[in-house]
């Protein structure tokens, strides 16, 4: 059963007077659970509860902190059937998707209990003293990454599992010995209450303290904000829009003490498709691309909204077949009012734009809530000059750009702003031609793909989720994979500090059995 309620710490509450409901796109009804939006006093609580909390959080071993990960994941498991139905019934989406989201987010959880349980991540270093050096002793120096402190993860709103409640970020934060407080997406708040309600018997579980966890309901920017800037936080985690994480990034350097902010927000994922690949497989390319195109409504961040080649025959008819095949494709369901009403409005700004020619636009009639899906195609000239068409169109939507020549494409892709991933479509005899071209789109982006689509983020060690601004708000971090833990800790060094004061990582016989760089060299051994 959903209450609607807040969770501070293990408890309920809902003090609050101000109240809102979910929204079911597909049925154009609102859900009928009630929430509470969190008060400035159970913010503070939450707040201070993870404070508390993280003073013994902080310091559980790896091994505790993989048993809670894993159950958390259990008991996401075995909300079964519920958990599935709600967030459909929020979203829209189907029951396939919603089993897919939950299966990486069990996946994630279990990725990083093995990885703390393993112990090695710390990135321990040691370099031991010296007393005969001359003309000054060296002092006996260590050094590990230790948990920053409490941190708010946003909700996003087109991954109500993967990146939300129990998303990435979370896990990633639990994992480095961080506690967390959700600020719960007002799209699938029911969806977060459930998700919320197993990692609090997973806390409850595993011994846990009270307040490694909270999520606050919110049915605007408020409780967001009063968050962000609040003292206590340590850091922020948001998937969303540009104008939403540059907001909270702003706000956080504002703050007497800036705090990190790690926002993977815009990107129009841009194609490069080279003459010999169009030649040789331009029909296949054109289904591929028009399913990449309107997969989840193009409501991935990975969505490749923009497609750039050189201007001529093979293009214009790669733009001919990719109409055909997107026009055989039934338009889908959209999040949320609020998500199809700014696509439509996004669209229509970039059609009515100068030179920017609309080779599909559907005026099919729909279901409420559903998208129109489109294909626009414009000059390399013309795009280079108009800013706005740069921009991301949040749904099923593409730009083809037609460019004079290599020089204009490089010089394209040199003027786009920070992208997650680029795409390159090429022959294998074409990849030296244009080598100039793949260096200025991998100057561009956090990832580079090969003769691939760019839907599709694999949670592995290996993957970037990232990329210059303002794909992200730092490009050195991924939001995906095992390695973004390194957003929740910070290096530090202990000198001259007695072997039996040192925490275990750092200890001369090596308790753990973990893999340390001891005097410039990667061992397990014992000093």
């Amino acid at each position: 059963m959903i209450t609607g309620k807040n969770y501070i710490g293990n408890s309920w509450s809902n003090r609050g007077t101000k109240t809102y409901k979910t929204f079911n796109p597909l049925l154009n009804i609102e859900n009928e659970p009630i929430f509470y939006e969190a008060t400035q006093q159970e913010i503070d609580e939450a707040v201070s509860l993870a404070t508390d909390a993280f003073k013994i959080f902080k310091k559980t071993s790896g091994e505790q902190r993989a048993k809670f990960l894993n159950q958390i994941a259990d008991e996401i498991l075995a909300l079964d059937d519920q958990l599935i139905q709600t967030y459909c019934s929020e979203t829209g989406l189907p029951e396939g998707r919603a089993k897919g989201e939950r299966g990486r987010t069990i996946g994630q959880l279990r990725s990083f209990a093995e990885l703390v349980k393993e112990g090695s991540w710390v990135e321990a270093s040691i370099d031991t003293a010296l007393p005969d050096r001359k003309p000054i002793p060296k002092p006996d120096i260590r050094k590990m990454l230790v948990p920053l402190g409490p941190i708010v993860v946003f909700g996003a709103s087109n991954f109500p599992l993967a990146y939300s409640t129990a998303g990435g970020d979370t896990a990633a934060a639990f994992a480095a010995g961080c506690p967390v407080i959700v600020k719960s997406h007002p799209m699938h708040a029911g969806t977060g209450e459930l998700v919320s309600s197993a990692i609090v018997k997973a806390a409850e579980a595993t011994g846990m303290p009270n307040g490694v966890f909270s999520n606050l309901n919110s049915s605007g920017i408020e409780v967001g904000k009063q968050l962000v800037e609040h003292p206590r936080v340590k850091g922020v985690g948001f998937t969303g829009s540009i104008r939403g994480g540059r907001a909270l990034y702003d706000m956080a350097a504002k703050r007497n003490e800036p705090i990190p902010v790690f926002a993977e927000m815009g990107s129009i994922n841009p194609v490069v498709i080279f003459p010999k690949a169009l030649e040789n497989r331009g029909d296949e390319l054109a289904k591929t691309y028009a399913g990449s195109i309107t997969l989840g409504s193009g409501q991935f961040c990975t969505n490749p909204g923009l497609l750039l080649g050189f201007k001529g025959g093979r293009l214009n008819t790669f733009i001919s077949s990719l109409a055909n095949e997107i026009i055989g494709i039934e338009p889908s369901c959209m999040l949320h009012p609020n998500i199809i009403g700014a696509y439509e409005n996004n669209k229509q700004k970039a059609l009515s734009q100068d030179g920017l020619e609309a080779i599909v636009d559907l005026e099919t009639k729909v279901s409420p809530n559903f998208a129109r899906q489109a294909i626009t195609t414009v000059d390399g000239d013309t795009f280079l000059k108009n800013p706005t068409l740069h921009q991301e169109v949040f749904g099923p939507f593409s730009m083809v750009v037609q460019c004079d020549n290599v020089e204009q494409l490089e010089l394209i892709i040199s003027k786009l702003e920070g992208q997650l991933t680029g795409t390159v479509i090429a022959e294998d005899d074409e990849t030296d031609r244009y080598s100039r071209v793949i260096e200025a789109l991998q100057n561009r982006v956090g990832r580079i793909i090969f003769n691939g689509v760019p839907t599709g983020v694999e949670v592995c060690p290996s993957m970037v989720h990232g990329g210059p601004y303002p794909a992200s708000t730092d490009s050195r971090f991924t939001a995906v994979g095992i390695n973004s833990i390194k957003r929740w800790v910070r290096p530090f060094s202990f000198q001259s500090w007695p072997d039996h004061l040192l925490p275990k990582e750092l200890k001369n016989d090596n308790p753990l059995g973990i893999s340390r760089l001891v005097n410039n060299k990667l061992t397990k051994e014992k000093i």
